[in-house]
């Protein structure tokens, strides 16, 4: 198993306890990423790698590191091209197309040098469906959270286009104002929402790129249907989800669990984000299957 590197460095973003901020360097650029270590103690068991959704960051998975880490897995969780902390153009939409930032995943697997059990939350799901696509062999398994197989609902397309069409008219301090504007975070969602205050979460906005917002945004609302071809894939597979998502709704994702033959949980009392309204039974949901399954050396 590979040593964290040491270039930490100062974030004005949280961090769990023992967990080290730094950018991982790798073929295809740098990635800012939030590394936990194995608690100590504990039998190291593997290491996972952890994808955000759609204006999202690797704070989204905060309060799923000490839980994990105390079950013998090392945590990874990055910001993706263009996402919070890792840089990419404002204005260039062709950097972040998908098959791009599948191929950047699979440079982080490649940087980290050890095999990975893969997680995606939302859009980081199909983002990693592409990456498992291209190459599985970096990973000894892959868990969608809350990722459907194909398009997003109606009315998230409805969410997204608004998103879209503030985007191209306004500058991101405008845009964040008029998400305020619309209501309280807890009513508004999306952005909005997160691990951290409300300055925390302006500033991962304000970081965030507009090009890989309306990149991505586009990708969410036309994602093609890949399940077949994921199921062809010799990895272990899960489908994790809360009781209730409007993205996808649950009914789809038990389809695509049933035609995936993956293991399906379904965490009681969440909803689109398990990883921050019930992160222990999420924790433990991932370190079941982890340990189910090992890890290759």
């Amino acid at each position: 198993m590979t040593t964290r590197p040491t270039n930490s460095t100062p974030s004005p973003f949280p961090t769990p306890p023992g967990a080290d901020a730094y950018r991982l360097p790798t073929a295809r650029g740098d990635f800012a990423v939030v590394d936990s270590p194995v608690a100590t103690g504990v039998e190291p068991r593997g290491v996972a790698l952890l994808l955000p959704g759609f204006t999202g960051s690797k704070e989204d998975f905060h309060l799923l590191h000490e839980p994990l880490a105390a079950r013998g897995y090392r945590v990874v969780a990055v910001d993706g091209r263009g996402q919070n902390e890792t840089g990419g153009p404002a204005d260039d939409e062709s950097p972040y197309a998908q098959e791009e930032l599948a191929r950047d995943v699979l440079a982080q697997a490649a940087a980290l040098d050890t095999p990975l059990h893969l997680v995606g939350h939302s859009l980081g799901g199909q983002i990693a469906r592409a990456a498992v696509l291209l190459d599985h062999s970096p990973f000894v398994s892959f868990t969608l959270l809350s990722s459907g197989p194909a398009e997003i609902s109606e009315s998230q397309k409805q969410r997204v286009k608004l998103l879209h069409d503030a985007l191209t008219v306004m500058t991101m301090p405008e845009v964040w104002a008029a998400i305020l504007a619309m209501g309280p975070p807890e009513e508004v969602g999306g952005p909005a929402r997160g691990f951290g205050g409300p300055e925390q979460l302006r500033l991962r906005w304000l970081n965030h790129r507009p090009a890989q917002l309306l990149a991505t945004g586009r990708q969410l609302c036309t994602e093609p249907n890949r399940v077949g071809e994921l199921a062809a894939v010799p990895l272990p597979l899960h489908v994790l989800s809360g009781a209730y998502d409007d993205t996808w709704p649950v009914t789809i994702l038990d389809g695509m669990a049933v035609t995936l033959r993956a293991q399906r949980t379904v965490i009681p009392g969440a909803e689109h984000s398990p990883n921050m309204e019930r992160p222990l039974p999420t924790a433990q949901a991932l370190a079941d299957f982890w340990d189910k399954h090992g890890r290759r050396d």
